[in-house]
């Protein structure tokens, strides 16, 4: 089966699921409203069944190329102890890779030149999505009209086209977090690939990037909303006292690289991820919070999973009928145990709490942790040649 689709949204998941359509035969046009593909954004962690998505896809190569392996590291205290190490190299032997660090600039410039430059209409927001017979679906950009057999909704957290579509939805709602993250400018000497820092409503971690940069992020429980002058600053203050290297990423980070968004979730579940010919994905399907780092592994796993329902139901909706069925539940139960990392981890306050988790995680063994990890990355995803 082939046909014309409409992807509404340039990020990941949207260019993702592009990719996949093309490589199953499908003539695709990626919807995106910014005027300028702006290749911006701090780091990213890539797991094992991100990684196994990017394959399918035919750019998990190249991303590997601009990648960093995490073999080393793990949780710490603010003073610097030891909660819990993870041995990156045991689990590249159970799922076949480490996870990998590299910047979501990089990593979206790969899946941008993954696809031909007239495949991307850039500068038009979908003002309408609608079917507008049994085999079309209509979306409206200004005067561009583009009539498709599906349109695939990837436009992000604030879906318009979710509105459109469930408009009885919720919708996000903040998380009670906020994050300041960057990627140094100067080259950063580490010991370990990757850390995790929890303190008392707080988090700090990094993760080593190709060349010896690194991203590194803040995570603060405060109201919405809440800005800051000189984050830069700010940041200082509040991780005064905390180990080495933080001071170190601070120093080698230029003020005006500091991103600050709030951390916002969809909390309720989608009832469906399809209505008629439309899907939603990434995101706008299931947004979650990225306390395990799985929000663009998601995107990446709902891209391919859509392709290949494509390639063997008979008809759009009986796909979109499998897609829903294969990825609201992973994707939902991905994005409640997200939900409840952050809730036992970063967003812990009282001290009692803080000591609990902490004598909990130092009696955990190593391999007991690794096992909980491969639950959300040992997934194996559908072929699509």
């Amino acid at each position: 089966m082939g046909g014309t689709a409409v992807v509404v949204g340039g990020g990941i998941g949207g260019l993702a699921a592009a990719i996949g359509l093309r490589r199953i035969g499908w003539d695709v046009t990626v919807v995106e409203r910014a005027s300028v593909l702006e290749d911006a954004g701090a780091g990213i962690s890539l797991a094992a069944n991100g990684v196994r998505a990017l394959d399918e896809l035919g750019v998990g190569d190249a991303v590997r190329d601009a990648s960093r392996g995490q073999y080393r590291g793990g949780t710490r205290t603010p003073e610097g102890g030891w909660l819990a190490r993870m041995d990156g190299a045991a689990l590249e032997k159970a799922v076949g890779t480490p996870i990998m660090g590299i910047p979501r600039s990089t990593l979206h410039r790969l899946l941008r030149e993954a696809l031909p430059a007239e495949a991307l209409l850039i500068g038009a927001e979908a003002d309408s999505v609608r079917q507008i017979g049994p085999g079309t679906v209509r979306v409206v950009c200004g005067d561009t009209v583009l009539n498709a057999d599906l349109v695939v909704a990837a436009d992000g957290i604030g879906s318009k086209v979710r509105g459109l579509l469930l408009p009885a939805h919720p919708g996000p709602v903040y998380s009670g977090s906020t994050v300041l993250r960057a990627i140094t400018e100067q080259v950063v000497e580490l010991r370990t690939d990757f850390e995790l820092t929890w303190g008392q409503g707080a988090e700090f971690g990094h993760i080593a990037l190709l060349g010896g940069r690194a991203e590194w992020h803040a995570v603060l429980n405060l109201p919405a909303g809440t800005r800051f002058a000189d984050p830069l600053a700010e940041l200082r203050r509040r991780f005064r006292h905390w180990h080495d290297p933080i001071p170190a990423l601070f120093d080698a980070t230029r003020p005006a690289a500091v991103l600050h968004h709030d951390v916002n979730e969809i909390r309720t579940p989608l009832p469906s991820y399809k209505v008629g010919r439309i899907a939603l994905l990434g995101d706008a399907a299931h947004a979650m919070t990225p306390n395990l780092g799985q929000g663009a592994c998601q995107a990446l796993e709902d891209a391919v999973t859509l392709a290949a329902a494509l390639t063997t139901e008979p008809t759009v909706e009986a796909a979109l009928t499998r897609y829903d069925a294969e990825r609201r539940p992973r994707s939902q139960a991905v994005a409640r145990a997200a939900r409840q990392a952050g809730r036992m981890g970063q967003q812990l306050s009282h001290p009692l709490a803080v000591t609990l988790r902490n004598t909990a995680m130092r009696l955990t063994p190593s391999h007991l942790a690794t096992r909980l990890i491969l639950r959300h990355h040992a997934w194996v995803p559908p072929q699509l040649n």
